[in-house]
């Protein structure tokens, strides 16, 4: 019970799995890693060894309830889960509107709200992975999962003014272009390699991808150093991408 204990929705794989692995390594944490299939779930705990995982949609409130009865005590929730899509603008539907808003929107809301007694009791603190879609216009991507990418940041903001005076931290991390097995922009590079590079050497300073590290080792910092006077706010890693002031 002493040791901190962690939950990171969606994280059998990608950023959320690199997550868990990195901070896995550190004996204080207890780390449970969570995904709707249990298949992939058992798959990712003998990579990362140094955890424990509990099956569930996030974004179904039955599996909600199960996932808030397993957990006895948290002291730090990572909300990873989020889908982009391949919608023409302007071609959108009511139903990918709905679920975009479902995957990455509601489903970090939902699980923010049945478990924030739980924080509160520990003071613990809340991380959501958020995107540089929802901070500001990005050129080709999906308006649902930029709308919905917004809502999530603006959510944070908000209601750190809930949590902050019961002693209960809630930030975002807003990722760029992030490069990870069965990511966006490995299905990119391998259907057009040179119009990907022309993007990143246009549009990033850097002039290169990001890795699921950049975010794991942000996240890291948050949680080893406990940041005590950061509330509310939106961290871009994108490598100079964002334009605005």
């Amino acid at each position: 019970m002493k040791k901190k204990t962690i939950f990171i929705s969606g994280s059998s794989r990608g950023i959320g799995f690199e997550i868990a692995h990195l901070l896995s390594k550190n004996k204080n944490y207890n780390i449970i890693i969570n995904s709707r299939s249990l298949k992939k779930l058992k798959f990712a705990a003998k990579k990362i060894k140094n955890c424990k995982y509990i099956a569930g949609d996030i974004t179904n409130q039955k599996d909600l309830k199960k996932i808030y009865k397993k957990l006895k005590k948290i002291d730090v929730l990572i909300c990873n889960v989020g889908n982009s899509s391949s919608v023409i603008a302007g071609k959108e539907k009511k139903e990918d509107w709905d679920k975009s808003f479902k995957e990455n929107f509601f489903s970090s809301v939902n699980l923010i709200k049945i478990l924030e007694k739980k924080l509160m009791k520990t003071k613990g603190m809340i991380i959501c992975i958020s995107s540089i879609c929802g901070v500001e216009y990005i050129k080709g991507a999906p308006i649902t999962y930029s709308v919905s990418k917004s809502a999530l940041n603006t959510f944070v903001k908000i209601y750190s003014k809930i949590l902050g005076p019961k002693g209960v931290k809630i930030n975002a991390i807003a990722p760029g272009n992030i490069l990870f097995a069965g990511s966006v922009w490995e299905k990119k590079l391998k259907k057009n390699k040179r119009y990907v590079k022309k993007i990143i050497n246009d549009e990033v300073s850097l002039k290169k991808l990001g890795s699921a590290d950049d975010i794991s080792n942000m996240v890291n910092y948050f949680i080893n150093n406990n940041s005590e006077f950061i509330n509310g706010s939106i961290f871009v890693i994108d490598g100079g991408q964002l334009k605005s002031f």
